[in-house]
């Protein structure tokens, strides 16, 4: 975190970011000195509810975070922002959004975990919006005017107040990754079976790691002979909805040797905190791409120059397709098909799908509205073969490249419903193909 002093020193010339959380009331002027440089301004944990008038004076910022501040309104001054492309207002008490404060570049928007009850058509007439963030809201509909949104790829509605989803959103021709778990859709879905442990038989270890909705620890448990990760969930909204439907799902999909689900839920936290119990990770696994960054916006982001062996590429490819056409014929989408939710063995391909925080159970009574969503995620899974498929170390005559570009067009065919089901992906490349396995 930057200072006040050390904006007001000059010692901050030429930043082309700046972090300020000293609890602010207001935005101070001296930021208007960092305008031929600043790009990201993260204005998170202050006590703001405006921004300035002068705001679009700089010229060149892209990104605003301004979570955990007391807005109750998306303030309209963002919408004059002639750069600005991302627009971050998570955990505030928006429940306005006007339709001039959506600036024109607008690509990426997370308005996760406010009161907001409907959002202005204008939504879907900037033509560049590829992310839209809507956990934990209370929307009731989705505006008319984002069925124009051509470009939209994500799309957070978790933990809302939908009863229906409207029949052109299922349509739209580059949607891969929908959570909506947690609303009143009237779906038929099984209940959570998963074992329950008592947080007492619990005896926590070192920390494996933490992400945005919870941290994961070594556990032992009593009665078992083998050790588990113990997740521990940080509150009760994510950024891709709510704990429990994440566990729903990873109990309804059940074991498959491609995936990591829960073996238990936790009860008893002293705290109150909701958990789960999953297998470890097996040693040398380690995640294949990092996450979507600023610039990239939906697509992961792999280290420059990594390339891929043939081998390991196809067991690693029909080891995930395996995986997902066992999630669909259990019932659930995964909601985050992404290279960074998949842990490898480099040497081997062997491979795990985690993380369930954004998947959902299907409507056993709707086939056709399961199909229409597991058709998004197959459009996930051909990005994932393009992006592997770019970085695949082989002859450009390989049998495997030209048999995952050929798939992986299939899977982002425009039309939906015109992709395969996840079974065929699977079937395809689990046929014979000419490469250097």
């Amino acid at each position: 975190m930057h200072t006040l002093e050390q904006l007001r020193r000059g010692d901050l010339a030429g930043a082309p970011r700046l972090d300020l959380s000293c609890g602010l009331t207001e935005l101070p002027a001296e930021v208007l000195g960092l305008a031929d440089s600043l790009e990201v301004l993260n204005l998170s944990g202050n006590r703001l509810t405006t921004l300035p008038t002068w705001l679009p004076r700089l010229q060149r910022l892209k990104v605003i975070f301004a979570s955990d501040n007391p807005f109750t309104t998306l303030p309209e001054v963002l919408g004059d922002c002639p750069a600005l492309e991302m627009v971050g207002f998570k955990a505030c008490r928006i429940n306005r959004v006007p339709a001039a404060a959506l600036p024109r570049a607008l690509r990426w928007l997370i308005l996760t975990d406010n009161a907001i009850e409907s959002l202005p058509d204008a939504v879907g007439e900037r033509s560049r919006l590829q992310k839209l963030m809507l956990a934990g809201n209370r929307l009731q509909a989705l505006p008319e005017g984002l069925a124009g949104a051509q470009r939209l790829e994500l799309l957070r509605i978790s933990a809302n107040r939908f009863e229906r989803l409207p029949d052109w959103l299922l349509r739209l021709p580059r949607l891969s990754w929908l959570a909506l778990a947690g609303n009143p859709l009237g779906w038929a879905v099984p209940p959570l079976e998963l074992p329950v442990v008592d947080w007492g038989d619990i005896r926590p270890g070192e920390a494996l790691g933490e992400g945005a909705s919870g941290r994961a620890l070594r556990a032992r448990v009593a009665g078992r002979p083998d050790e588990l990760a113990l997740k521990l969930f940080k509150g009760a909204v994510t950024s891709d909805g709510l704990p429990e439907h994440e566990m729903a799902a990873g109990g309804a999909a059940g074991a498959h040797p491609a995936l990591c689900t829960p073996v238990a839920r936790l009860q008893g936290h002293p705290d109150g905190a909701q958990g789960m119990l999953l297998p470890l990770i097996p040693p040398g696994h380690v995640l294949l791409a990092g996450p979507p960054s600023l610039a990239s916006c939906t697509r992961d982001v792999y280290p420059d120059g990594w390339r891929l062996a043939a081998g390991p590429a196809l067991r690693l490819l029909r080891g995930m397709a395996d995986a997902v056409a066992h999630l669909h014929g259990h019932g659930v989408v995964h909601g985050d098909l992404y290279a960074h939710n998949i842990l490898w063995n480099p040497a081997t391909g062997d491979a795990l799908l985690s993380d369930f925080g954004a998947a959902a159970l299907l409507p056993a009574d709707q086939p056709a509205l399961a199909r229409a969503l597991q058709a998004l995620e197959v459009r996930a899974f051909g990005c994932l073969l393009e992006e592997l498929g770019d970085r695949l170390d082989v002859l450009p005559g390989d049998g495997l490249r030209a048999m995952m570009a050929g798939l992986a067009a299939s899977c982002l065919d425009t039309d939906p419903g015109a992709r395969p089901s996840m079974a065929e992906v699977s079937r395809q490349l689990f046929k014979e193909v000419s490469c250097s396995c």
